[in-house]
């Protein structure tokens, strides 16, 4: 049967509902079930398998809640109706009275607003946590958890089952029930893939809670509770969960695999499966997405409440968000030396958040909202009140708890709205459940009632306008130790004339039914029966006259004054004239990055006339006087003197702006080849001897400050390397220092891939401390032999691959469209790296020292056939400068680092230019966050020491890193075509007095100095915007000012920041 069902938003009926219309319209009659009342009831026996010990429950199953308004879902609402629920499930939900023939449990529930209970997705209830042993301090490479057949890495759970280790507490539930939960998919939140989530109702009975037992499955990139030392970095995380799908994807050709592997089995079955994944904040949102694109997984993410800053890119991988409502509160800012150790990002963030959920909304994200990071449930209620105050819709606030949240995992048909066939569960509220000032009084889960917050009694004293049998009378009702009592008189009796001219009234009350009986000397009695509707201002009802005939009746409350309620209203206005509401005027504006030195939107691409200036192109033009640089799209297109713009563009010249420059030095962009900034949770994945198969490029760091800073010293690219912990390290991430973009954007397109190894110290442990001697090397020769190994393994890994192929292509497409032909061999992402070096498709970086190792390697290259691209630090280079131009390597030195460890003693500051004069391409780097702000003046250095020309020296931080990392037809020098990175002096570039004024990167200005001097004080203007915000803020819990210090990596920093 059709339920006859009205749009309904706010509280717009229940002023519908007090109209001057009332006393006349007849809205409810209060019939009367004799069953055994209760508040919740126990399923039936017969359908369950359990025996009874005892006398089975024989209490009423059905329940009948009605007068309530029911939100059937967040757009759908059904007046004054009614809500069946038999055995926890919902029977029938209609409007109006609900007519049965069986005993029922009748709950009058007018004036309250029913809504589905909501559904959280990101919840570990009923499982134990994972508990991780004490530190011991020693390396742990083997699986030491189990024995049993699974995989051989402990963050990896794919096998572990929520559904099997569910228990249910009733003591941990009752924060999620106070926060309007009915039901809630459990999973363990320990590692990184986390195995499969089971949905559960809020109940304490196991059986009955477990509505699904395997619904989705769970990933992440934290480590958890694993004691293996692999991984200790986010992209050492990232590489086990890529490796982990080939690995899937592999053991799935096999029906009996030679090696029985239950969690890759695990992993595989779970293929089909909805698929979360616990990213935490919008830079691992887009990390994970570019996992699951590689491998065709569609996740949904667990963002971190801060998605508002990159709403655009969250968009675009197509997965809906589970949004924490945790919002920071106010810091304490009231001493201001203290205050200063609070970031500009932190301030700003506490006044976004209660955006976040209407912004993701406004994106047309599909969003579930979840109670994650906030530990009691009122709190919870009250931050979505929050986020309804600060422009999320009502509407949308009860979607995302209730229908979004069901429909991600397939459950439509079990929870997130209020239809037959459904679970029982939902809430009972005196009003608008996200209104400030309602309350939520019931929680019931499954048909079992959880009392938040008592019903309020219903006061019913004061005096009423009563219309009966067309009469207009003053009903008086009193409340008193005995009971209620009343009496009435005729409208218009004066207040002299009441005593001598009242009849009685006798009055019963029972919940809101109202039984009342008026004595009327003249005409008998009249026996009534009302509702005594919500804030006891309104009852009415039928009832029968003296004279035996049924009539309609009505009361409404009258003020003070004797005027009803409703007519006090009319006309009404609450706010004084001249005085304005409270008004929410917005954040403050939402800066790219989010942090100090951000701006509200990304410098276009100028179309640039630099004049008058000494212009260094470190090309074959070499220094030219009083010259000219011509930029559009991103692009040097001329570069000289008196260059005219009709001749560079032809007939459509485009609309140049012009720079004077006179007095000024113009210069290519710096290249730093060998940096640490710009990376995430992690610098080293040292946990084993290669570790080829992490990127740096997955774990780019786009709002790390440093960024701008260089910037400030004219750096504008940069290859972020893996540090030097083991042999064979991780892949590097070549970039433009593109401030205020993604790290997707700022990887440098279309740029050969490399990766770092490394020799020394580092790499054999000998600094490490006396529990680091068991992974292998431990002694140089060793590290040799690592090389030779894993070169072998990946040519022999070439060879399996070569085999497949031409198998493959040998097998008829009648065979392979039937499944038949060769197996696919096993991916393995750090041999195919390898390979790539063998195959000269990836070029090396080497950390390097001493000039025994730098012959070594050189040597096994030699024998591998392959060409070591480039040696950095190198500072024994000048031993071996003319070894190292035979073979054709590269060296990017420090200019005059030494004395700082034992294998650095013969270091000298002339190394740079004996490299240089024996026909290496000699490059300086700075492998340090401060360092790279000055490189100029460490090119300068190869001009004191060793005399080498200024032109050539300045090419030890331009041209010749571009050459080693091969971008040299692109940037580096300043030429027509290649790209528009340069940088404008206020003097002589190699003069320590040279100032940056301007950094050009894709011919955008991304620092200017006067620009810099603004923002400065826009900085100080933000602050103390938000300060006096803070110091406004309600609120006794305010946080202590803190520092936030990101780690300084260097390329023997070893952290686990990936738990």
């Amino acid at each position: 049967m059709d339920v006859p069902v009205q749009s309904f938003e706010g509280s717009q009926y229940l002023a519908s509902r007090t109209d001057s219309n009332i006393m006349t319209r007849i809205t409810h009659f209060a019939s009367v079930v004799f069953a055994f009342a209760t508040a919740g009831f126990a399923h039936a026996q017969s359908s369950s398998t359990f025996p009874v010990n005892g006398t089975p429950d024989a209490r009423v199953e059905l329940h009948v809640y009605e007068g309530a308004i029911i939100h059937v879902s967040a757009d759908e609402a059904i007046a004054g109706g009614h809500l069946v629920v038999r055995r926890g499930r919902i029977e029938a939900v209609g409007a109006g009275p609900y007519s049965s023939t069986e005993p029922a449990v009748r709950h009058d529930l007018s004036g309250k607003e029913i809504y589905p209970s909501f559904v959280d997705l990101y919840a570990g209830w009923g499982l134990k946590k994972g508990e991780r042993s004490g530190w011991d301090g020693k390396p742990h490479y083997d699986r030491e958890d189990t024995k049993a057949a699974m995989g051989w890495n402990s963050a990896l759970h794919p096998e572990y089952r929520a559904a099997e280790a569910f228990v249910p507490s009733e003591k941990a539930a009752k924060e999620h029930l106070q926060g309007g939960f009915g039901a809630v998919l459990t999973h363990r939140q320990d590692g990184i893939v986390r195995g499969t989530a089971a949905l559960v109702a809020l109940g304490d009975n196991a059986n009955e809670s477990m509505l699904e037992p395997t619904v989705a499955a769970w990933h992440s990139f934290s480590k958890g509770t694993s004691k293996q030392s692999y991984p200790s970095s986010l992209m050492g995380s990232i590489a086990l969960l890529r490796q982990t799908y080939c690995d899937a994807e592999w053991y799935a050709q096999y029906e009996a695999p030679e090696e029985r592997n239950l969690s890759l089995e695990a992993f595989s079955a779970s293929a089909d499966l909805p698929h979360f994944f616990a990213a935490g904040n919008w830079l691992d949102v887009l990390r994970a997405d570019k996992v699951g694109d590689e491998f065709g997984v569609q996740y949904a993410f667990l963002g971190g409440g801060e998605s508002y800053r990159r709403l655009d890119d969250i968009s675009a991988t197509g997965g809906a968000l589970i949004v924490p409502v945790d919002f920071p509160t106010a810091i304490d800012v009231s001493d201001p030396y203290l205050t200063r150790l609070v970031s500009l990002s932190d301030m700003k963030d506490w006044e976004w958040a209660p955006y976040n959920p209407a912004k993701v909304a406004a994106a047309g994200i599909p969003m579930a909202l979840t109670m994650h990071g906030v530990n009691k449930g009122r709190d919870f209620l009250a931050n979505v009140r929050q986020a309804v105050a600060h422009g999320l819709d009502a509407n949308k606030a009860l979607d995302a708890l209730t229908r979004v949240p069901a429909e991600m995992i397939g459950a439509s048909d079990r929870v997130g709205r209020l239809a037959p066939g459904l679970e029982a569960n939902f809430l009972v509220t005196d009003g608008p459940i996200f209104e400030e000032g309602s309350t939520l009084h019931w929680n019931v889960v499954q048909g079992d009632r959880h009392e938040m917050e008592a019903l309020e009694s219903v006061q019913i004293a004061g005096r009423y306008s009563l219309n009966l049998d067309g009469r207009d009378l003053v009903l008086e009702l009193k409340e008193g130790d005995k009971g209620p009592s009343g009496r009435w008189w005729p409208a218009g009796t004066t207040e002299d004339n009441i005593d001598s001219l009242a009849g009685k009234a006798k009055v019963s009350l029972d919940g809101r039914d109202l039984v009342l009986r008026l004595m009327d000397d003249a005409q008998g009695t009249y026996r009534l029966v009302g509702n005594v509707y919500e804030g006891s201002r309104i009852i009415d009802g039928r009832g029968e006259r003296p004279d035996g005939v049924w009539t309609e009746w009505a009361a409404l409350r009258q003020e003070a004054n004797g005027n009803s309620a409703e007519s006090e209203k009319q006309g009404e206005d609450t706010t004084a004239e001249g005085e304005a509401d409270d008004e929410d005027f917005g954040p403050g504006p939402l800066l790219y990055p989010f942090s100090a030195y951000g701006r509200t939107q990304l410098p276009e691409q100028g179309s640039w006339h630099f004049v008058g200036a000494t212009v260094w192109t470190c090309g074959e033009a070499g220094k030219i006087e009083d010259g000219e640089v011509m930029v559009h799209n991103g692009r040097i297109v001329a570069v000289g003197k008196d260059l005219d713009p009709a001749e560079v563009f032809g007939k459509i010249a485009p609309t140049l702006t012009r720079i004077d420059a006179s007095g000024k030095h113009i210069t290519p962009g710096i290249l730093d080849e060998h940096t640490h900034i710009a990376a995430s949770r992690g610098i080293n994945e040292g946990t084993q001897a290669s570790s080829a198969e992490v990127s740096i490029g997955t774990v780019v760091n786009s709002e790390d400050v440093n960024v701008y800073r260089h910037l400030a010293g004219g750096v504008t690219a940069g290859q972020i390397l893996h540090g030097s912990a083991n042999p064979i390290g991780g892949q590097s991430g070549i970039i433009k220092f593109r401030w205020g973009q993604t790290p997707e954007e700022m990887l440098i397109e279309g740029a050969d891939p490399f990766i770092k190894f490394a020799l020394g110290e580092n790499v054999k442990q000998s600094n490490w401390g006396d529990y680091q001697t068991v992974r292998f090397p431990q002694t140089r020769m060793g590290v040799e032999q690592v090389y030779y190994d894993h070169f072998h393994r990946a040519r022999e890994y070439g060879e399996e691959w070569a085999q497949y192929k031409a198998k493959r292509k040998a097998t008829s497409r009648r065979v392979l469209r039937k499944g038949g032909g060769p197996k696919k061999p096993r991916r393995d992402l750090e041999l195919e790296t390898l390979l790539q070096i063998l195959e000269s498709e990836r070029f090396v970086t080497c950390h390097s020292y001493r000039q025994d190792e730098i012959n070594m390697l050189m040597h096994v290259a030699d024998s591998m056939g392959f060409t070591l691209n480039t040696f950095t630090h190198i500072l024994e280079g000048y031993k071996v400068a003319d070894k190292m131009a035979e073979h054709g390597a590269g060296g990017s030195s420090f200019s005059d680092w030494w004395a700082y460890k034992f294998e650095v003693k013969d270091a000298i500051p002339y190394n740079g230019a004996l490299l240089w004069e024996n026909g290496v391409v000699t490059a300086f780097n700075s492998d340090d966050r401060e360092m790279a702000r000055r490189l100029n003046q460490e090119a300068a250095k190869a001009v004191k020491y060793g005399g080498v020309p200024e032109e050539e020296a300045l090419k030890f931080v331009t041209l010749n890193p571009a050459k080693l990392l091969h971008l040299d037809d692109r940037m580096g020098s300043l030429e027509a075509g290649k790209d528009a990175d340069l940088v404008v002096w206020s003097s002589h570039p190699l003069s320590v007095y040279a100032q940056c004024e301007q950094t050009f990167v894709d011919g955008r200005r991304l620092f200017d100095l006067e620009e810099d001097k603004v923002m400065r004080q826009a900085i100080r203007s933000e602050r103390a915007r938000l300060i006096q915000k803070m110091l406004d803020a309600p609120g006794a819990d305010k946080r202590k000012p803190m520092e936030r210090i990101p780690p300084h990596y260097h390329c023997d920093t070893m952290t686990e920041e990936n738990r």
